[in-house]
């Protein structure tokens, strides 16, 4: 869509490829005593032969090292980079999927001493894409010692098509997930969009994405045996790297969203 001067009305608006993102970006936003999040630009997935936009969140912790612990890290700014020395040193860069990796290059470059975390099947995702990342450790379901006494984590099996590892912050009663659940609000994407992340299975309310579901086929069990140890950390917010955050009820919510493993 163009106004009249040839510029795209998106982005005079605001708008990016059919989505509106969650302004203002590349800045920290506070949720609790530390834990900030930072809404980043859109991007495009891919869903078989289709391309859709989404919005995207990384997720800043202060460890009680003092030491900041940066999950699913958006592109950066140098006002981003700026804020963030501020608060105290990077210490870790977290993916948390195979899909959340790109941008940990120019984070590690600015923080080189920081140790990049590689979750389940990310390392051979980036080769793929011909992405070089120099991860330094794996993340599996034993918590480093680095975080043990701020985070938990554990990896959500079950899905042949993505495993990811979660997170739950214990200060703040805190669930972190990237890809598990996507909340997408209508008001925030175009119309001739709305139908295929509907039928992908990312719009608010939110719930898991259909590819995620489909995939687990067989396997439920192990999944079903994953979302019921999340539950017990009792969580009372939800942080996603996708959509509308869940920040009352999140247990109502969350049982909502994976009602798919009954």
């Amino acid at each position: 869509m163009a106004s009249e001067s040839g510029e795209s009305t998106d982005h005079v608006l605001g708008w990016c490829d059919g989505i509106l993102p969650y302004a203002p970006l590349s800045t920290l936003k506070p949720l609790s005593d530390g834990i900030w999040w930072v809404d980043g630009p859109v991007i495009k997935m891919t869903y078989g032969p289709v391309s859709l936009p989404f919005p995207t969140r990384m997720a800043i912790i202060r460890l009680r090292s003092g030491g900041l612990w940066i999950w699913s890290p958006t592109a950066p700014t140098p006002e981003l980079f700026a804020e963030l020395d501020a608060l105290g040193p990077v210490e870790h860069l977290v993916s948390p999927n195979k899909f959340h990796y790109a941008a940990i290059p120019a984070w590690k470059e600015r923080y080189p001493r920081a140790t990049a975390w590689a979750s389940p099947g990310v390392r051979e995702r980036a080769r793929s894409r011909k992405i070089d990342v120099a991860f330094d450790a794996e993340l599996d379901d034993d918590t480093p010692s680095s975080w043990t006494q701020d985070i938990e984590q554990l990896v959500f099996r079950g899905s042949r098509f993505m495993e990811e590892v979660v997170f739950f912050h214990r200060a703040s009663s805190t669930l972190i997930l990237a890809d598990l659940v996507m909340a997408l609000e209508r008001e925030r994407v175009r119309p001739r969009l709305r139908w295929l992340l509907e039928l992908a299975g990312t719009m608010w309310p939110g719930q898991t994405p259909r590819e995620v579901q489909a995939t687990a086929w067989g396997r439920k069990p192990q999944a079903r045996a994953c979302y019921q140890r999340m539950l017990g950390w009792q969580p009372r917010r939800v942080l996603f790297a996708h959509g509308r955050i869940y920040l009352d009820d999140a247990t109502a919510q969350l049982e909502r969203a994976f009602a798919w493993l009954r």
